[in-house]
């Protein structure tokens, strides 16, 4: 009994010192090791993070963020900000980490670097008994396509019609909504054969439709989008990268892009942008 006892306990220890250098593994800032906090700024995007039915806030970046901060080894602590705040108050240091699903693009990182911890881009949705239908995206060409108007969607239509013009191909009819709800109704009902959307949401809405959507083919035209942080802040990128990429290795991440419906958005590692050349062909 003596010996299964000392056996055990050996266990034990090597488990919490396994879970001990894990997160000392991950280097911290100070303002994280000396509060022993990861104090994070988002803002109300749903299903990437808002406040459900019983007031508690929930969604696929609350749930990322929990786990980070599980893995350093530290509480985890949440601020609403407006998203139009989020660049000026890291530039004046009222917050030290925007997290949520920013795209990462030009204009911004003049402002601001980015952690990407997944891969946005365009996506058909459509009926399941037509996925394989539209397994390739020129497919559509010919067809009725809804988006809604003014997103990155309604401007990937017009370069997939260019894509079906060039491949010698009938022109699909755009049809333009002002909601996202519009354009998921416009299939479900029969008025347009797919919707084209950003992937993360699409994933979202085939996810809570019960089988009534599928995603179709690949995602294309692809941008990253991530965290913000102050500009120069090396030691923060440093820390979420390292944060993110345990809960790639283990997978976590990939069970809460899962559960999202959000898979195809996933990326293998994260990636820290500081300079637009990053993002040149």
């Amino acid at each position: 009994m003596t010996v299964i006892k000392s056996v055990m306990l050996s266990t034990a220890v090597l488990m919490v010192s396994a879970t001990a250098s894990l997160a000392d593994e991950v280097p911290l800032p100070a303002y994280v090791k000396d509060g022993g906090k990861l104090p994070i700024a988002t803002t109300i995007y749903a299903p990437f993070s808002y406040i459900d039915e019983s007031g508690k806030q929930v969604g696929l970046s609350v749930e990322l963020a929990q786990a980070a901060a599980k893995t350093l080894g530290v509480e985890l602590t949440i601020d609403q900000v407006p998203f139009t705040s989020l660049i000026p108050s890291l530039s004046a240091d009222r917050i030290k980490i925007a997290w949520l699903n920013a795209s990462v693009t030009e204009e911004r990182l003049k402002q601001a670097d980015f952690v990407a911890w997944m891969e946005d881009g365009t996506i058909v949705s459509t009926l399941p008994e037509n996925k394989d239908k539209y397994a390739k995206r020129t497919a559509l060409c010919g067809g009725t396509v809804a988006v809604q108007s003014g997103t990155a969607a309604d401007f990937s239509a017009d370069q997939l019609n260019q894509e079906c013009k060039t491949a010698g191909l009938q022109e699909f009819k755009k049809d333009i909504y002002p909601s996202q709800q519009d354009t998921v109704q416009a299939v479900i009902t029969g008025r347009a054969d797919a919707y084209l959307d950003d992937s993360t949401s699409a994933g979202y809405y085939s996810q809570v439709s019960k089988g009534k959507l599928v995603l179709a083919g690949e995602v294309f035209h692809k941008k990253p989008i991530g965290h913000i942080i102050k500009k120069g802040d090396a030691e923060t990128a440093t820390m979420l990268a390292a944060a993110i990429q345990k809960l790639i290795d283990d997978g976590t991440y990939k069970t809460i892009l899962d559960e999202y419906g959000m898979s195809s958005a996933a990326i293998a590692k994260p990636i820290v942008y500081t300079d637009v050349s990053q993002l040149k062909d």
